[in-house]
């Protein structure tokens, strides 16, 4: 008599993403995505985003430029690319610094309950209600200003590159992480205030192990699914965050470029030469739509109730 073998609750979540038709084709949209704003800039095929020739400014796609020039006769491709690598990284770091933040104060605030909880909450409660984007382009400037006293020293021992991320992009990361985690935190309390009365939790404590243990290395652990979601729907609105900054001319500053500035630029020249917002705002919509799409399908094929097919 052959037993049949049970699957793992992630061997179950893939099986129903991949059949989950639009998460899945967002899922290898995105690896595309990621994949050419990565590696491509890297090949000889790309040239640089930074060379300018004012005298091919405007050009039509060529097989030099394979989507044309902007008004400094920059290559557009390269830029988009170049301008992709920036915002996906200010969402990803962002996302970080917010999961990490968020997740340790509402596990917290859920496992100990009571008084401290209450405190907690009302002090999320009480940034909730300030104005999320002032805040963010406030702390951004005084944290950029501080970065740039340092931009000569660190110049002194440490490559152009390395010094330009963290005096130029970094700064927007951190902000954005650190008055980004209020959502994460309340998901994760209300998880952690649902799970901390189940029957494995109580026979931790009953066997002596640490709050400690038992918050970060019994309960969260178990979290994994909600916070996967999540992290999936708060990229894309970090990425949004990043571009209305730099469309607004406070977020990430010349010569480096995002898809935030490509679309201010190219709003300047709708009328007469489409092409500089049409390319960029391509990509960006396809990268927000994929990511949301994404999310949409993990948040259903990572619930445990959902039936086996």
């Amino acid at each position: 008599m052959k037993i049949e073998q049970g699957n793992s609750l992630w061997s179950d979540a893939w099986l129903r993403l991949k059949k989950n038709r639009m998460a899945f084709i967002s899922l290898w949209v995105l690896v595309f995505i990621f994949a050419i704003c990565f590696i491509l800039p890297a090949t000889p095929l790309i040239n640089s985003p930074r060379h300018t020739n004012l005298a091919n400014s405007f050009a039509a796609p060529s097989a030099e430029h394979w989507l044309g020039t902007d008004q400094l006769g920059r290559d557009l491709l390269s830029r988009v690319l170049n301008g992709g690598q920036v915002s996906l990284l200010v969402g990803l770091i962002a996302t970080l610094i917010s999961i990490i933040i968020g997740v340790s104060y509402g596990a917290i605030s859920g496992y100990k309950g009571g008084k401290l909880d209450t405190i907690m909450m009302r002090i999320v409660d009480i940034l909730y209600g300030l104005p999320f984007l002032i805040l963010v382009i406030l702390f951004s400037i005084v944290i950029s200003s501080a970065a740039k006293e340092h931009e000569p020293k660190l110049l002194n021992s440490m490559p152009e590159g390395i010094v330009n991320l963290i005096v130029n992009i970094l700064p927007l990361c951190l902000t954005i992480g650190f008055l980004g985690w209020y959502t994460m935190a309340r998901v994760v309390r209300s998880q952690v205030l649902s799970t901390k009365k189940l029957e494995y939790v109580e026979a931790a404590v009953s066997l002596g192990l640490s709050h400690k243990n038992i918050l970060f290395k019994q309960i969260l652990p178990n979290q994994l699914g909600p916070i996967i979601v999540y992290t999936t729907l708060t990229i894309p609105g970090f990425i949004l965050t990043e571009a209305t900054l730099s469309f607004l001319g406070v977020g990430v500053q010349p010569p480096n470029s995002s898809w935030g500035i490509m679309l201010n630029e190219g709003a300047n020249y709708m009328e007469t030469k489409p092409l500089l917002l049409i390319f960029p705002s391509i990509v960006f919509a396809l990268t927000l739509l994929a990511l949301n799409f994404l999310g949409d399908g993990l948040r259903d094929a990572l619930d445990p109730k959902a039936s086996k097919d």
